[in-house]
């Protein structure tokens, strides 16, 4: 349970009646159950939509749910990608693309990222077949939180301090195989066949992600975490109906 709050006082901005102190390891651990509050964010979103959902037109309820999204998470994962475009723009050496993405400013590129990424979501998620949308819902923000331990357990920290070096502690094989059998459990309950497929295809394109990182600046960070996860979001909302046109 210290855990699972600890991961929802990281993860999400909700409030909570009661917190914990964090040890020096505790938010490396805790994010064996880091799906579980991904699950927890789809769920608020598949109740949301099942509240206001038959009220609205679909375009507008679409976009209000990622609006939710983003309020419910603080958009922690939204500056990850911002700062990470803003550095690769800098077209500069490793010191220059950590600098930048050390920076709190946001610069243009990353602005423009931030806008193509949300409206690549409400596009994403606009075309997910109304049959299954619920699922979707609770499906996306988990596989992307599953591949944030991913990220975390298989990835170097590319700094000694700073907030990637601090999850990396604690973080293990065991937090990760806990977290990929939670993961898989749930996809599989939630969409079949589809689901395990959508999870190992987003697998490898978070590795992918997490290679070129260490190949350009000689790891990972927080905000290559976010950014890895806000990637994670939008291509699994792509692949969904990709994917059940094809079967179907």
């Amino acid at each position: 349970m210290k855990l699972y709050i600890i991961t929802m006082q990281f993860l999400t901005i909700i409030p909570l009646p009661f917190s914990f102190e964090w040890k020096k390891d505790d938010l490396g651990r805790s994010t064996a159950l880091f799906p579980l509050a991904g699950l927890t964010i789809g769920a608020l979103l598949a109740g949301l939509n099942w509240l206001v959902g038959p009220h609205l037109d679909r375009p507008l309820m679409d976009a209000l749910l990622i609006v939710a999204l983003t309020a419910v998470t603080g958009a922690l994962h939204m500056d990850g990608l911002a700062d990470v475009c803003d550095g690769i723009a800098a077209r500069g050496s490793r010191e220059r693309f950590m600098e930048i993405m050390k920076d709190s400013r946001v610069g243009a590129v990353g602005a423009v990222a931030i806008a193509l990424g949300l409206l690549l979501k409400w596009q994403a998620l606009a075309a997910v077949p109304e049959c299954v949308k619920w699922q979707a819902l609770l499906l996306f923000p988990m596989i992307a939180r599953f591949c944030q331990v991913q990220t975390i357990v298989f990835g170097r920290s590319a700094r000694q301090d700073g907030l990637g070096s601090t999850i990396v502690v604690g973080a293990g094989k065991l937090q990760l195989m806990i977290a990929f059998c939670l993961t898989l459990a749930a996809a599989w309950l939630l969409l079949g066949m589809h689901g395990p497929i959508l999870l190992a295809a987003a697998i490898l394109i978070a590795s992918l992600i997490r290679r070129w990182f260490h190949a350009k600046i000689g790891g990972i960070t927080g905000d290559v975490i976010g950014c890895i996860s806000e990637l994670v979001e939008i291509a699994v909302l792509i692949m969904l109906p990709v994917f059940l046109k094809i079967v179907l």
